[in-house]
């Protein structure tokens, strides 16, 4: 889906963006910052909603398996003995 910035001062302050971000397109720097306050807002907030997050993702990876042996893994994977 499209974004039309219809907004005169909104197209001003992405170009000023793009400007100083030395990013190539309006769209390139209006997605870098749109990334950038996710990822701050993200940040902010509180840790229980954090590791909620976190917990669900683990949980979606499914259980662990408790016979899997991660040095005998690894040594495997690099040739080791």
């Amino acid at each position: 889906m499209a974004l039309f910035i219809r907004d005169a001062e909104v197209d001003a302050l992405a170009e000023e963006v793009r400007r100083l971000t030395k990013a190539k397109t309006k769209t390139e720097a209006v997605r870098s910052a749109l990334q950038a306050q996710l990822t701050a807002a993200r940040r902010n907030l509180p840790l229980r909603e954090r590791l909620a997050r976190a917990k669900a993702l683990a949980d979606a990876a499914g259980p662990s398996d408790p016979t899997f042996d991660m040095k005998k893994f690894t040594d495997e994977m690099w040739n080791e003995k």
